[in-house]
């Protein structure tokens, strides 16, 4: 197959990806880099974290997504009592049978909402560490596979302390992105207030892609072609993540820890991914330098010289991108 008749069959296959958008968009004002970097994660079946002040549709970007999908969708809100069992499920005993069952609970659906994931304490973020990275939950002596696709779309609030947790490291590493949701544009602003200043509720999406679709996508998207020398330009951005200094003296002793090889495969994963939302049956630098903070900024960690000379992890990617060359 040539490269047009490629692109053809990906433009054709990817018809559902301009649908999302446009249910989305009855629902969702502006938040487009947000929107995209969803419909990634359900190509790449990453996990997501999302950031930002309250008020900014992080959840109302999750449901709407939920909307579009011919899927099982489940809420959950994290808070500091939130038990294990109340995520996974437990066994319990059926006196009829005269032996223990198991329970479900609401981890097992194919879009989790987890909001303010920060809330709820370290051994709840453990028990979700299985499901996110295994894709599978035990239940005393069983395990149960989760349903396909599995995502867990997570929200936190960055400026509230108060009886949060901070995320393990281990945990952070699992999401494929971390999106930090800003302020709509004065413009975007004024449609939020159009559409919302009613009494007669939010508007819902309808369902325009099956798992079936997605899974065809999928099985395409892993057909575009990555150059080696691109290849190369990813493990470079990532190794330097570990380093910085050995490219840019001033990033010395910045970076208490980089980004593991897990980084290396999402970033060629959501490549080739966002190689498909184009129509394009090759990945370009460009799709590489448009991916790299989100997946990224998460996995480096700072030092306390960094945190002390306001220097966050946005800003040794930026510096890493201009010092790593380009093929």
């Amino acid at each position: 197959m040539n490269t047009q008749d490629f692109n053809d069959e990906i433009a054709q296959r990817s018809a559902w990806v301009s649908a999302i958008k446009q249910e989305m968009s009855r629902v969702v004002v502006g938040q487009k880099a947000l929107v995209n970097r969803l419909i990634l994660s359900l190509l790449c079946k990453g996990h997501v974290l999302l950031e930002g002040v309250p008020g900014l549709a992080k959840t109302l970007s999750v449901k709407a997504l939920a909307g579009t999908m011919h899927a099982a969708f489940s809420r959950i809100q994290f808070t500091p009592d939130l038990l294990p069992a109340d995520l996974l499920g437990t066994m319990i005993y059926n006196p009829e049978e005269r032996q223990f069952i198991a329970k479900k609970g609401p981890v097992f659906a194919n879009l989790i909402l987890a909001d303010e994931i920060n809330r709820a304490p370290a051994k709840v973020q453990s028990a979700l560490l299985e499901a996110m990275q295994e894709r599978q939950v035990t239940l005393g002596e069983t395990s149960y596979r989760l349903p396909n696709p599995f995502l867990v779309l997570a929200t936190q609030n960055p400026i509230e302390q108060e009886g949060t947790y901070q995320l393990p490291e281990a945990q952070l590493d699992r999401f494929l992105f971390k999106v930090v949701v800003d302020y709509p544009n004065r413009d975007e602003e004024l449609k939020v207030l159009a559409m919302m200043s009613s009494t007669e509720g939010t508007p819902t999406t309808r369902p325009v892609v099956t798992v079936e679709e997605l899974d065809d996508s999928r099985r395409l998207m892993n057909r575009i072609f990555i150059d080696p020398a691109i290849e190369g330009y990813i493990v470079d951005l990532v190794r330097a993540t570990r380093n910085p200094a050995a490219i840019d003296r001033s990033l010395e002793g910045m970076v208490r820890a980089g980004a593991s090889p897990r980084a290396t495969i999402n970033i060629a994963l959501a490549a080739k991914a966002l190689a498909f939302t184009k129509q394009r049956g090759y990945v370009t630098p460009q799709d590489v330098k448009d991916l790299a903070h989100d997946i990224l900024r998460h996995r480096i960690l700072l030092s306390y010289e960094a945190e002390a000379a306001n220097v966050s992890s946005d800003n040794i990617i930026d510096r890493i991108l201009s010092k790593v060359p380009v093929p």
